[in-house]
């Protein structure tokens, strides 16, 4: 098995992809543009994607007061001092920013819609670069 997307019903799926995809770097690989704005998302790899909707049926989740160790959305930065500032001018807000004892860099922050992103550097990577690699 592998995975193929995580959903999250969010307040504003439309303007969330906008800001992902000018902030985070992700692509919009599909979106409907009539409720419940299913979209889906993935990274410059392809191969995971996450689905933002607004779906009535049930209601959408208080990520801004969720704690983020209960979810949050971890994204590979190569540079988190960095992104963490362009992110925060965009509208993020910072909750944390933190050096590991084996010197990974982990900055948590909230997005303009209260979900967690956590930038991650770590000081050995934990995804592959390549399938089977």
């Amino acid at each position: 098995m592998k995975i193929e997307h995580f959903a999250m019903n969010v307040e504003e799926p439309l303007a969330m992809a906008d800001w992902y995809v000018d902030h985070l770097g992700l692509e919009i690989v599909k979106q409907e543009t009539e409720p419940p704005y299913m979209t889906f998302l993935t990274d410059d790899s392809g191969r995971v994607m996450i689905e933002i909707y607004q779906n009535p049926a049930d209601q959408v989740p208080d990520y801004r007061n969720r704690d983020p160790l209960i979810m949050h959305l971890a994204l590979v930065s190569e540079d988190p001092a960095a992104d963490k500032k362009r992110l925060t001018e965009a509208g993020a807000q910072e909750m944390s920013d933190e050096i590991l004892e084996d010197g990974s860099h982990l900055v948590m922050l909230r997005d303009p819609w209260g979900l967690a992103i956590q930038l991650c550097k770590r000081s050995t990577p934990m995804l592959r670069e390549k399938e089977g690699g």
